[in-house]
């Protein structure tokens, strides 16, 4: 961290830094969802105060919600009564963030939301989205499994946190495009994983203990689908069962180079984050910005890694 940063806050959960101030500094709060539950949260947060810090005109106040919905509110709340000049949220839930999003904008605080969008009942209290097109990872993710199994077999999903938007996203994305590419592919059954690891595992021994036949897994990220694997593996029927995911992981990446993962989405946190504040500042800044701003989300297979560098989460 530069001289040009100071810690103005670190408490229960959260961390806020912030610029020395100048007649021309922005002031932007971001509460995120949690940091803590996955790698991708916490390179994504370290990116964001790294862009923040290499710019003389910003300031920033850097919360982490924790994955309480409740304490998202309440940051939301702190930093309208700052009076910030822009506010990123990272939703926790889609839904449930709407009124706090609702009472920014009625304060003339512009929102962006980053990552993860809101419910749709909360567009119009927003200035733009930045982030992954969640429904075309989603395709993506059906298209390979469709591709994997050449049109037929059986297959499980895992997907993320329940009420989670890109949970659904994901989720509706693979459903619909499985439907209409794959017909001979039977979805068994779908269950949460919750972006976890450990907890994915355990969904996927339970399907294998209901399931004889499992032909594939859609994961709705490589950090679950790397749990499923090493289920299966201890099952001793990874052999032959396609694994997909979306937001390759490390994980995901070294199980391709071995051959044990077919494929996935390619999803960089440090573009996420860039990307989030760049919005905010062009947001400010008065220029034109398109309601929905995607960054490039590309399949990885084991065809083609080579092309990728390995992920740092």
């Amino acid at each position: 961290m530069t001289n040009k940063m100071r810690i103005l806050l670190a408490s229960c959960g959260t961390l806020a830094l912030a610029s020395a101030a100048s007649a021309d500094t922005v002031r932007i709060g971001i509460t995120q969802n949690n940091v803590g539950i996955d790698s991708y949260q916490t390179t994504y947060e370290r990116a964001f105060i790294a862009a923040a810090d290499a710019n003389p005109d910003v300031e920033v106040i850097v919360l982490d919600a924790g994955g309480d919905v409740a304490r998202q509110i309440s940051q939301m709340q702190d930093l309208i009564q700052q009076n910030v000049d822009a506010i990123i949220i990272w939703p926790t839930d889609g839904q449930a963030v709407v009124p706090a999003v609702r009472n920014a904008h009625r304060a003339e605080i512009p929102v962006i939301v980053t990552n993860s969008n809101i419910a749709e009942a909360g567009m119009e209290f927003i200035a733009a989205f930045s982030g992954p097109n969640n429904i075309q990872q989603g395709i993506y993710s059906a298209e390979m499994m469709c591709d994997a199994l050449e049109g037929e077999g059986q297959i499980v999903q895992i997907t993320g946190m329940p009420g989670y938007t890109t949970a659904i996203e994901r989720q509706q994305g693979f459903d619909e495009r499985l439907a209409e590419m794959c017909p001979g592919v039977t979805q068994l059954d779908i269950q949460p994983g919750d972006w976890n690891r450990e907890r994915a595992q355990r969904t996927m021994e339970t399907f294998l203990t209901r399931f004889d036949q499992i032909d594939g897994v859609y994961s709705g990220d490589d950090n679950m689908g790397v749990g499923a694997l090493n289920a299966a593996i201890a099952a001793n029927r990874a052999e032959g069962m396609v694994f997909i995911g979306a937001t390759n992981f490390a994980v995901g990446y070294d199980a391709m180079g071995r051959g044990e993962y077919w494929g996935s989405v390619y999803q960089s946190p440090v573009d996420d984050a860039k990307a989030a504040l760049q919005t905010a500042l062009d947001v400010l800044a008065g220029e034109d910005v398109p309601k929905l701003n995607y960054f490039d989300t590309p399949k990885i297979t084991q065809d083609n890694m080579e092309e990728f560098d390995r992920p740092v989460f």
